[in-house]
């Protein structure tokens, strides 16, 4: 064999080699550490250049109405910002990035290693490519670093990391809402994770997981009043003027307050004490504007700054009408209201609402119809007007059940 043709075989078997090390699980050192009975974190460090070829980021988005995934997109000043520090003599960069793993990532511990934490090598199969589906970790915290270190001109650097392991969405999503809740997360990506966990929650949290649930399916059922015109992260708000047509105009915070409001002392707090589902309160509430929406056509549907049905003090107020309408209902026997009951309820008060011009006659003076303004205050002041207002006309109506005794 000549020299060059030597030459040529050991730059083939090391170009092999090099290969075959690309597609070779990653083994990294690292330990394990068992929290709460089977429930276990690896801490390791890893080289951030090599995260993509493991790992990547869980974005938002809904695909055939279903949410998928949990991360905001890149800051792009805080990633430059992030990038430049990196790129300095002195850097050190102390939080750990969090991953979660599924299944085909697994620990191997040292033989006779059996103290609290266990020492040994987690064993990470590689993607096809960067960013590629079939990556078997996903990134729960550390999203912004990780792309300042993708772009930053170092060879390496290498980065503190936490891990889990689990197949379940549902984790993960509990995680990144737990790392990321004491941040400036916004707070309709937080309302609109919450339905898809199931774990234990602080109680903040905990009180706003039925409230949230409510607002995913009242925006994504078919059939819903509601469908497509509450703007959250996967369904953002329309933009320029807004016709009758169903786009999204109203504020998930605003149906959340409102739904709160309701599980705390209303129609849905009677529900559900009463061991009525999801199911029962979804259909009350759509129904209910549903008679909303056939009352005021014109107001309907439309963005905020042109109706202020659309509104957030328009929204809570027309909720807690909701609340009085089904308490006199069902004080009349009908606990089961249609939506044909709920507009016999909503004519009592039509002709007092200025939502689109005209004036609000407060028992304090008149309000034009804009200047009514999405503070408890004027939430409170629009909501007590128009109770009363209801309340008022209700009790000058006949009782159902009297008229149907004189009719008999």
């Amino acid at each position: 064999m000549g020299a060059g043709q030597g030459t040529r075989l050991r730059i083939l078997c090391e170009a092999q080699r090099v290969r075959a090390a690309a597609r070779a699980p990653l083994r990294l050192s690292a330990l394990e550490v068992e929290q709460t009975p089977g429930r276990r974190l690896y801490l390791f460090a890893v080289d951030g250049k090599q995260v993509p070829a493991f790992a990547t980021v869980s974005r938002v988005r809904r695909r055939a109405g279903v949410l998928e995934g949990y991360q905001r997109p890149e800051v792009l000043s805080h990633v430059a910002a992030i990038q430049a520090y990196m790129e300095s003599a002195t850097a050190l960069v102390p939080n750990a990035v969090v991953f979660a793993f599924d299944s085909r990532v697994h620990f191997e511990p040292l033989p006779e290693d059996t103290g609290g934490a266990r020492h040994g090598h987690l064993i990470i199969p590689r993607a096809a490519g960067p960013d590629a589906p079939d990556a078997p970790g996903f990134i729960v915290d550390g999203q912004q670093r990780l792309a300042a270190v993708r772009d930053a001109a170092v060879k390496s650097f290498p980065l503190a990391c936490t891990g889990f392991i689990t197949d379940d969405v549902g984790q993960q999503a509990e995680q990144f809402i737990l790392v990321n809740s004491t941040k400036p997360l916004p707070k309709g990506l937080i309302h609109e994770l919450l339905p898809s966990t199931h774990g234990a929650l602080p109680a903040a949290l905990e009180r706003k997981r039925l409230p949230a649930q409510l607002v995913a399916r009242l925006n994504l059922d078919e059939g819903s009043s509601l469908k497509g015109l509450l703007i959250t992260q996967t369904c953002p708000a329309a933009k320029g003027k807004t016709g009758k047509g169903h786009t999204a105009v109203i504020k998930d915070t605003s149906m959340m307050q409102a739904l709160e409001d309701s599980l705390s002392d209303g129609v849905l707090f009677d529900m559900e004490r009463a061991g009525e589902g999801v199911d029962a309160m979804v259909a009350r509430v759509s129904l209910w504007w549903a008679a909303v929406a056939s009352t005021w056509p014109d107001a309907w549907a439309r963005q905020p700054k042109e109706s202020r049905l659309s509104h957030g003090a328009g929204v809570r107020a027309m909720s807690q009408l909701m609340d009085a309408a089904c308490q006199f209902l069902a004080q009349e026997g009908n606990a089961s209201p249609t939506q044909r009951d709920f507009e016999g309820e909503l004519s009592l008060v039509a002709d007092a609402c200025a939502w689109t011009s005209g004036e609000w006659a407060f028992p304090s003076g008149a309000r034009r119809w804009k200047d009514v303004q999405n503070t408890p205050k004027e939430v409170a002041q629009l909501a007590t007007h128009l109770a009363a207002l209801y309340r008022a006309r209700r009790a000058a109506k006949p009782n159902r059940r009297a008229r149907k005794a004189g009719a008999a």
